[in-house]
């Protein structure tokens, strides 16, 4: 069965350089299936699935976006149209991979369409905004962002080889095909930070050795999101939640926030999970200059130049404990809650910076409280999140869940 590439973008604005992309992935050999999400002009030449198609599928006809002459509303809808268009070409097997282009509109355009589709599926996305902050294009997908250099305006001696240069790179992973692993491993999510580090270490090692795959997740708020899509897709047979940082920074404001469904999708998809309260001593900021003005009284700690952290307070671990348990109480599945009774950090122990009894005490003692003991079994050890002992235990522990579901 031939492979084909989505070839998405504004064919009014753009069409050249569309054309070309699309003469490149065909003369290798693949086939294409243009979509064109241009709204003003006629397009440069005649797509696969028209932009009336597109408007319709985001909920507008294009009569209406013409005449509203509204650039925002015209992108989301066409944005969104194209995403729904992309995403059923993909489930019916029509198409293996895509590529796009453009500027600030293209990028949304593009970039909204390969969000819908599953990691792993092959997406390029030429565009001028590739060499700055790509976080809100990229956000928790697979999605291979190449910088333009020159604006994307007609094919010239240096945009026609960054565009082959795109056109090659979708080709090849679409054409590509992965050696097979020796053998297939339960797959394992865990989540990691600095201050965590020799825990989550410790407890892969632990896991590996008894014939479990570890993915480990940043809790970076991105991190968290990646983790958690992949539990919803199906991928992961047990969750190990050593680091729920990033709920600080949901509660707080700070930067590395993964949203207010953090700690959920293990709970709902009734995975096996082992959760813990790694790094909650702290929220995160960017150089000391940007902490917002209300925090400059508190207890800060520059981590290096461009990551400065924040204690919590005994209040913010009261309200963070009424919401692990909130969340955890409604897994469908096996939990487990482990707390170190000692610190919660690398820096939250005895002389350490954000060395904290009453706000630790505080957490542990809300946790125990306010969770349902028929549905989560508590397991609290005098030791810190970091002691190997600990960390074995855990591993131990959610190996025994998945075992015995």
């Amino acid at each position: 069965m031939e492979k084909n590439i989505a070839v998405l973008g504004t064919l009014d604005t753009k069409g050249e350089e569309f054309q070309y992309v699309k003469n490149v992935i065909e003369k290798e050999g693949l086939g294409t299936v243009v979509i064109d999400a241009g709204v003003m002009e006629k397009p440069f030449f005649t797509p696969d699935i028209g932009r009336a198609e597109v408007a319709a599928a985001g909920g507008k006809t294009i009569e209406k976006l013409r005449s509203d002459e509204d650039r925002g509303q015209a992108m989301e809808v066409m944005s969104n149209g194209a995403a729904e268009i992309v995403e059923n070409l993909y489930k019916n097997k029509k198409i293996n991979g895509i590529i796009s282009l453009g500027g600030s509109a293209g990028t949304t355009i593009g970039t909204t369409a390969m969000k819908r589709l599953p990691v792993g599926v092959p997406k390029v996305m030429v565009s001028t905004l590739a060499s700055g902050d790509t976080r809100p294009y990229v956000g928790i997908k697979d999605i291979t962002m190449m910088y333009s250099v020159v604006d994307i305006l007609g094919v010239n001696s240096l945009s026609s080889q960054i565009l082959a240069n795109a056109a090659f790179a979708v080709v090849g992973m679409v054409k590509g095909s992965k050696p097979e692993l020796k053998e297939h491993k339960p797959l394992i999510a865990a989540t990691m930070f600095g201050v965590t580090t020799p825990c989550v270490t410790e407890a892969r090692k632990y896991l590996e050795e008894h014939g479990y795959e570890v993915l480990v997740f940043h809790a970076t708020g991105t991190g968290g999101k990646a983790m958690e899509s992949l539990v919803e897709e199906g991928f992961i047979k047990g969750v190990l939640d050593i680091t729920t940082t990033e709920l600080c920074d949901e509660l707080v404001g700070g930067v590395l926030s993964a949203g207010p469904d953090r700690l959920e999708a293990a709970g709902k998809k009734g995975i096996p999970q082992v959760v813990s309260t790694g790094a909650l001593d702290m929220v995160n900021f960017g150089p000391i200059d940007s902490v917002p003005d209300k925090f400059k009284d508190r207890n800060l700690y520059k981590h290096n130049p461009t990551v400065t952290l924040m204690r919590t307070t005994v209040e913010e671990n009261r309200k963070l404990a009424e919401i692990i348990a909130e969340k955890l109480n409604k897994a469908e599945g096996k939990t487990a809650l482990f707390l170190p009774l000692k610190g919660v950090s690398m820096i939250d122990v005895e002389g350490q910076p954000f060395y904290g009894p009453e706000e630790d005490k505080t957490l542990f003692e809300t946790l125990k409280e306010k969770i349902n003991k028929d549905r989560v079994e508590v397991i609290e050890k005098d030791t810190d999140i970091n002691d190997k002992e600990f960390a074995r235990m855990m591993a131990k522990k959610l190996i025994n869940l998945i075992e015995n579901q």
